[in-house]
């Protein structure tokens, strides 16, 4: 099924590591322009490189971002006004997890929860609507978590957070349907990314593991929590991510998706 993402622009944030490197190369693939907004200047680049060696018809830029600096992500937008023109889909992809017991963790801890996983949201969802409206025409995604519909051991402030952002989804949907824009949530399974180096801050595996080191007990005992007996893989989320932003989905908004092999079934 061609998708359609030939000509348009596709801002990921986050898009260095496992999920929205995933995400990244999808779109990229599909032959989308594709915005890698990330604070990572090592990994981004690359990521871009690996983009464009794809061949998809589209360019890919990095540009550091900081997804929790109003100005950082009005710069970012900017910039990519001025490189493409347009903005036809933001994904909302930066997120981070402490896993913790919620009384046990340090407050400075919690307020870097909100700040990645909720405030990072409305602050790229505000910075682009303004020309989504101006176009009538747009898509946010925006990554969720099972934990945010679910509740999580030791994810307290996590999932609050991402309940909230589930419930943004929602409200977001309503106010700018008028506009032709539509908003999503994606809520990923846990997702082992495929080479170690590939893993960012958090993954269900320790440091300097990947799928392709990953010893054989400890991914048994991930499969014991999925339905479908393998891996989750960033390619998995993205296909979902890809299709629900685009024009094929057109009458999807304000929905929640769970892609995570039967972990959760809402």
């Amino acid at each position: 099924m061609d998708l359609g993402y030939k000509g348009k622009t596709v801002i990921v944030t986050g898009g260095s590591s496992n999920i929205n490197r995933g995400n990244v190369l999808t779109f990229a693939k599909e032959g989308a322009n594709v915005v890698n907004a990330d604070i990572d200047d090592k990994m981004g680049p690359k990521v871009v490189d690996e983009a464009n060696a794809q061949g998809g018809g589209g360019k890919a830029i990095f540009v550091k971002t900081d997804v929790t600096d109003w100005d950082s992500v009005q710069a970012m937008v900017k910039k990519t006004l001025d490189e493409f023109g347009q903005i036809d889909v933001l994904v909302n992809g930066v997120g981070w997890v402490v896993d913790k017991v919620f009384m046990e963790e340090d407050r400075d801890k919690w307020q870097k929860l909100i700040n990645l996983n909720f405030w990072s949201v409305i602050n790229c969802s505000r910075a682009v609507l303004d020309h989504m409206v101006e176009r009538q025409s747009g898509t946010i995604i925006n990554i969720g978590s099972d934990a945010g519909r679910m509740g999580e051991f030791r994810e307290a402030v996590y999932g609050g957070c991402k309940g909230g952002v589930i419930a943004m989804t929602k409200a977001l949907a309503r106010e700018v349907g008028r506009y032709n824009i539509k908003v999503n949530c994606i809520c990923p399974g846990g997702v082992v990314p495929e080479k170690a180096e590939h893993r960012g801050d958090f993954s269900l595996v320790p440091e300097g593991m990947g799928q392709d080191t990953l010893p054989e007990e400890l991914k048994q005992k991930i499969l014991s929590r999925y339905v479908i007996k393998r891996l989750c893989t960033p390619g998995d989320i993205a296909n979902a991510v890809v299709f629900v932003a685009s024009d094929a989905a057109s009458y999807i908004t304000g929905q929640t998706l769970s892609v995570n092999g039967g972990y959760s079934m809402m």
